[in-house]
């Protein structure tokens, strides 16, 4: 009991170590809720892969009850069952099953991982990220004109770190950039992250991503997701989602003025 009472009051105090953790949504595959189009792929290959694997484990367990039940050794009969040197029929069975499994799990895969690297070339919005030992720079380019940076500093709570401010409905094309370490663009709202890799070239696919917002207006918690020294765990920014209108009017005040 001793012991249990410990492992809870770490388990417990783990969990509670960051303020920015999204709630699940039993809907999404305890997924927390999306605000891009990409997320909507996401949650589609996701329950899909979980549904498929309990489908198939299912399989193998009524299998292995199948065998345990009817193939135990019966008191009455002592001699062992009849020994079989090959069976053609079933070793292609258990070779082009998986074979099949692992093709659709690979299509379906490749095919969204793919989608997600799809760039358009037209986003509404362009945000150069740099990421450094420990925070962000965000540099916004709207209809050909470049905003001011949001520069931040480490911090405890990702209210307080730099916030980057987009309009819902639009294409976003993000380009990563680091000039230390490895680091990790996360916004758990989106479902995915990128990593930021320093030395890539201009022109290399790893340094781009695009993302499509849904109209789902708010404040949403990003992070670094790549340990990357001493305050990684501080690298904390925040995505604010806002009606065109509204970020019309971010434009205008963010136009000719430094931040």
């Amino acid at each position: 009991m001793p012991r249990a009472a410990v492992l809870a009051l770490l388990l417990a105090s783990a969990t509670a170590c960051a303020n920015d953790v999204p709630k699940p949504n039993w809907g999404s595959g305890l997924l927390p809720d999306h605000v891009t189009e990409q997320g909507d792929r996401i949650v589609n290959l996701w329950n899909g892969a979980w549904i498929a694997a309990l489908a198939m484990g299912a399989v193998v367990i009524v299998l292995i009850i199948w065998a345990v039940i009817f193939h135990r050794k019966r008191r009455a009969k002592a001699e062992l069952p009849p020994q079989v040197r090959y069976n053609l029929p079933i070793e292609i069975f258990y070779t082009v099953v998986p074979l099949v499994m692992v093709s659709v799990f690979f299509f379906f895969t490749a095919r969204d991982g793919n989608y997600l690297q799809e760039i358009s070339g037209k986003p509404d919005v362009k945000v150069k990220v740099e990421a450094f030992q420990w925070s962000w720079r965000f540099t916004s380019t709207v209809n050909g004109k470049t905003l001011p940076q949001v520069v931040g500093q480490p911090v405890s709570d990702y209210h307080f770190g730099p916030q980057l401010v987009l309009p819902v409905g639009k294409k976003v094309e993000f380009e990563l950039e680091s000039p230390d370490v490895i680091h990790s663009f996360w916004v758990p709202a989106f479902l995915f992250k990128r990593d930021v890799i320093p030395g890539l070239a201009p022109n290399n696919k790893g340094r781009f991503f695009e993302i499509t917002t849904l109209n789902k207006p708010g404040v949403y918690a990003g992070r670094c997701a790549e340990l990357c020294g001493v305050d990684h765990s501080r690298m904390l920014f925040s995505v604010k989602l806002v009606p065109q209108a509204e970020y019309d009017q971010y434009v205008a005040s963010q136009s000719g003025s430094a931040q």
